[in-house]
């Protein structure tokens, strides 16, 4: 062994009780010091002398040898160079070098301890001090000046710097150390250290001078948890509230978010919302990303021992992220407390982690992205381009159908990324509200269905795209229809209704007012390519467009998601309509095309049998009366969910009748749900519910 580190660390300090295991940065001090050692580049071993059980523990877990410290070294007089001299005899070893490593000094640059221990090795010091570099004029309590000649005030820059001892590290040549006693001794050389990384503690104060200082010196690092739960004003938002002329309440927050969460959830952490705040703005972007929410609280931090006791969740693995005084509970309850870059001075200080970006700005992205970068790497998917079918059989009515594979012989059912919201099995249902044409050509009605649909908790909303002139059958156009604009053509009557970019513009910008993604199904050719001009995210194939092979191959060239209902389709037909559009990018919604849709068509298992033949996110698109058959969808794995929504079923037009009221839309999401949270994971267990009844109740014999 060439360089061996040794950390003193007694139980005992006068300034600060147990000074050596306080947290700065949520890492005690004796750990800091142990890795920056460990990660100096020329230090092969480190060592910790310690009289403390606890000490010793927690320097064992950073990687470091122990030595037992005797009693006659450990107290206040007794001198650093007593313990290193001790620890070199106690390990028997004889290096060429020892550096002495203060606990006392928070921020160590390993880069700077390797290039002490260099001067050492290449003989140009046998003994090496960390300093820093000064141009302070130093004064006698008499008023002499000691490095300066007050009579002749130099300027910074005619002086060379002086050099602070600042207690950090101490490199020296073994065989001068055993000689000499003291770490001083033969060539002396100064290692500068920036004064950011100097700050020594030796009270209270050094200490909370640190804390705060830990979260913009530290260099952020992977966060290696299992759940994140977050505040919400402040962390989510920008902790300001909008309010419009009507009283509705609205809060600016970064779209990079949802995918953030959506990855984090995906690679298997739990996530939680907690606020002290009962609004319905915390609730609906709660929905929005798909995560459980508690609010109205009036004591987080019970709140939040009672949701990781009942979730199974070891608090030294959780993160949670605040940014004010009312959050402080909660952090001190977690491994990972988490501050925004604009939080309470309190907050900061108590915090492991300070984000760079601020709440409503990426705040909980970026701590997305570094629980991410934490965990393993998922196995690479198998790429598959093209469906797997089974072997075909004869129906008894002479019909070519497909059979479905065996369950387990198809790939894993794997997640579509709509914009920031990942679509697939265990991911929040994907509630999609069907306006279609049932904005009977009211920009105005369409924008208060919108706002029914964000208000019930829907994702997206999604309308019907035709160019009329190519849609409607030649035999039609010139019959005469009743319409609420008075006598016209059929033709006319479908150019009337339908929107134009004008109002797709403004149905654009108000769905991303209100936090919904749009998109519609194109019917013809054209209107995939007016779809494209207003960038939408994913495109939807109405089931009367399945055998529309043109339109197909227009759709996939667009490198989009595809939505694909199936509804008046056989299984061959499914089969050729996927091998043109691939599964890369594919959801498929089974469907029946009655309406309304009576409950002995919905034939529900066509869910499993679609996921087991293509490998893809199948969801439902409803017609039906009600709100049974879709929930029953949910139950049955259904990934999306798609239903016609409406002001009023007694409306003029096609669709209404099928549709959802507004109440109707609110029960449904909200039904959802709570079908998901009651899913669970399917591992049985006593939960924390149970224990009182159990006690009471159970009778146990032999």
């Amino acid at each position: 062994m060439r360089v061996l580190a040794v950390v003193p660390a007694r139980g005992g300090s006068a300034g600060v009780p147990l000074k050596n295991l306080a947290l700065v940065g949520g890492v005690p001090l004796v750990t800091r010091a142990v890795r920056a050692a460990l990660r100096a580049e020329l230090v092969d071993q480190v060592v910790v002398s310690t009289d403390h059980a606890g000490i010793a523990e927690t320097a064992r877990e950073a990687g470091a040898i122990v030595v037992d410290r005797p009693e006659e070294l450990s107290g206040a007089t007794a001198s650093s160079e007593s313990a290193v001299l001790h620890a070199l005899d106690a390990l028997g070893e004889d290096p060429e070098v020892v550096v002495l490593v203060q606990c006392t000094s928070a921020f160590i640059d390993p880069e700077n301890l390797s290039e002490a221990v260099r001067k050492v090795l290449d003989g140009e010091a046998d003994s090496v001090v960390s300093g820093l570099p000064t141009h302070e004029f130093l004064w006698t309590a008499a008023g002499a000046g000691i490095n300066h000649d007050p009579a002749i005030r130099q300027r910074r820059q005619d002086r060379d710097p002086e050099f602070r001892e600042n207690g950090a590290f101490y490199v020296m040549r073994t065989s001068g150390l055993r000689e000499h006693g003291h770490r001083f001794f033969g060539q002396v050389a100064v290692q500068p250290v920036s004064p950011k990384h100097g700050v020594e503690i030796d009270n209270p104060d050094d200490l909370e001078l640190v804390r705060a200082l830990a979260p913009f010196i530290d260099e952020p690092e992977p966060i290696d948890v299992d759940a994140v739960i977050t505040d919400f004003d402040g962390v989510h938002t920008d902790d300001r509230a909008y309010v419009d002329s009507d009283g509705r309440e609205m809060v600016l927050v970064s779209r990079s978010d949802g995918m953030g969460i959506a990855l984090l959830k995906r690679s298997g952490v739990k996530v939680l919302v907690m606020s002290t705040e009962h609004n319905p703005v915390v609730a609906a972007r709660a929905r929005k990303l798909g995560v459980p929410v508690l609010q109205g609280l009036a004591e987080k931090r019970t709140v939040l021992r009672d949701w990781l006791t009942i979730e199974g969740l070891d608090p030294a693995r959780v993160a949670y992220v605040g940014n004010d005084v009312n959050d402080l509970g909660p952090m001190a309850e977690v491994g990972w407390p988490v501050a925004t870059p604009d939080a309470h001075p309190r907050v900061r200080a108590a915090a492991r982690v300070v984000l760079t970006r601020a709440g409503g700005s990426g705040a909980v992205r970026e701590l997305c992205d570094r629980v991410v970068a934490a965990r393993p790497e998922p196995p690479a998917a198998e790429v598959r381009t093209r469906p797997r079918l089974g072997p075909e059989r004869r129906s008894s009515g002479g019909e070519s159908e497909g059979r479905a594979n065996e369950p387990g012989s198809g790939r894993d059912h794997e997640h579509v990324a709509i914009g920031d919201v990942l679509v697939g099995d265990g991911e929040p249902v994907y509630v999609i509200g069907e306006i279609g044409i049932n904005h009977n050509g009211d920009i105005d009605i369409a924008r208060r269905l919108i706002d029914v649909a964000a208000e019930a908790g829907c994702q997206a909303v999604k309308f019907q795209k035709r160019t009329p002139a190519i849609c409607v059958p030649e035999e039609q156009k010139g019959q005469i229809r009743q319409t609420p604009w008075g006598e016209m053509t059929y033709l006319e009557y479908k150019e009337r209704t339908e929107f134009g970019y004008d109002e797709y513009r403004q149905i654009a910008k108000y769905c991303d007012e209100r936090g919904l993604h749009w998109f519609a199904s194109p019917w013809d050719v054209p209107s995939v390519e007016f779809l494209e001009e207003m960038d939408v995210l994913v495109h939807k194939v109405a089931s009367a467009s399945v055998a529309d092979h043109e339109l197909l191959r227009v759709l996939a060239a667009t490198g989009k998601p595809i939505i694909l209902s199936t509804g008046m389709s056989t299984l061959s037909e499914i089969d050729a309509a996927v091998e043109i559009l691939g599964t890369d990018k594919l959801i498929m919604m089974h469907a029946t095309s009655t309406y309304p849709l009576p409950p002995e068509e919905a034939n529900l298992r066509t869910i499993t049998t679609l996921k087991e033949r293509y490998g893809v996110p199948v969801g439902y698109s409803g017609h039906e009366r009600g709100l049974q058959i879709s929930l029953a969808a949910v139950t049955l794995g259904a990934v999306t969910v798609e239903r016609h929504i409406t002001l009023d079923r007694t409306m003029w037009g096609s669709d209404h009748a099928a549709s959802l009221e507004p109440a109707g839309l609110e029960h449904l999401v909200r039904d959802i749900r709570i079908i998901e949270q009651a899913m669970g994971d399917g591992v049985k267990r006593v939960f924390p519910g149970e224990e009182a009844p159990k006690a009471r109740l159970r009778r146990v014999t032999v």
